[in-house]
């Protein structure tokens, strides 16, 4: 085995915990992301770098590494990009909100970047980008905005994780596999050290 991070494509369904048994599980019908793993990634201390819900896909980082980790979920270290379909259609006003900041029951949460990429009927597609994450943050801010025309709040239908600083997604759902040197090296290039991260968080 080589590698210090590993991606996994996370499929919708999935649940991002680290269980003392790798075979028990929340509930009936509930599978952790350690199912789509090798068994023995579980005993040897690989944890997910950061969360996506159940309903949500897309990119997982993993690592045996206890300051890696908390380095790469430091809000701010790097951006993270997603690819949201969203019922309702958005204008520049909404996207505009986005920006600006939206109210929601966690605060005023913003979108570092956002932009409009089609529509497909009363669903749009959007790709947005955030440098922090707060839990459950995308679907959050939309359900906190209207769309005027219908009358009604904007409902996140799909959430998928493309990007996360550097590194792109590139398997299929499901699938997963080690980052190279040259990857690791350009995703950790531009983030702080521990000492940095302690001096600027407090923390750690």
């Amino acid at each position: 085995m080589s590698g210090r991070i590993l991606m996994l494509h996370k499929p919708k369904g999935y649940v991002v915990t680290r269980l003392k048994r790798p075979d028990s599980e929340n509930s009936p019908g509930t599978q952790t992301v350690y199912a789509l793993l090798p068994a023995e990634f579980h005993d040897q201390g690989w944890v997910p770098v950061g969360r996506l819900d159940k309903d949500s896909s897309g990119l997982l980082l993993f690592t045996r590494e206890g300051p890696l980790v908390y380095r790469l979920q430091t809000p701010g270290n790097h951006q993270k990009v997603y690819e949201v379909w969203v019922k309702g259609i958005l204008a520049q006003e909404h996207l505009r909100h986005l920006l600006d900041g939206v109210e929601t029951p966690l605060g005023l949460l913003k979108a570092a970047k956002v932009e409009v990429l089609g529509q497909v009927g009363p669903n749009s597609l959007i790709r947005m980008i955030l440098e922090g994450g707060r839990n459950r943050q995308i679907r959050r801010m939309f359900a906190c905005m209207r769309d005027m025309k219908k009358n009604k709040y904007f409902k996140v239908l799909e959430l998928t994780r493309m990007k996360i600083g550097s590194v792109e997604l590139d398997v299929q759902p499901g699938e997963w596999r080690f980052l190279s040197g040259g990857e690791t090296e350009s995703l950790l290039k531009n983030l702080p050290d521990l000492s940095e991260t302690k001096a600027n968080t407090g923390k750690y």
